[in-house]
């Protein structure tokens, strides 16, 4: 996860930063979709695009990285788990048709787990 957006994720703004991983994630990239939103998490960041969500997990090894796709058509269910619902550090659980054992993500208190349910709900949702 290097490329263009190696040790200044923290100083970039959204903007900044989803046109950096615009560039860097081309090659992933079909014809007509878009890079919408990004969210670091320590050695993960989640990508919304205008087609699907794109979950990177450099935690895999700590040189290579793991970019799962998921279609958002495929989304059958998310949680967020906290103790409240203004309580930014949580969990957040994606269920994909098929499998039982949900993905799950941590946030601490300096990532928006609301928005990122907010953005999922309008994907899924309609």
């Amino acid at each position: 996860m290097e490329g263009l957006i190696g040790g200044q994720m923290g100083l970039l703004s959204m903007q900044e930063l989803v046109d950096n991983i615009r560039k860097e994630y081309a090659p992933l990239l079909v014809d007509g979709e878009d890079v919408t939103k990004v969210f670091r998490l320590h050695n993960e960041m989640i990508v919304f695009t205008n087609k699907r969500l794109i979950l990177v997990d450099q935690a895999v090894t700590g040189k290579k990285a793991a970019y799962i796709t998921v279609p958002y058509s495929q989304i059958s269910a998310f949680a967020k788990v906290s103790t409240g619902l203004l309580d930014l550090e949580a969990k957040l659980k994606i269920w994909i048709h098929g499998n039982p054992k949900p993905i799950v993500k941590e946030f601490k208190k300096d990532s928006n787990v609301n928005e990122v349910y907010q953005l999922l709900s309008q994907v899924t949702l309609g």
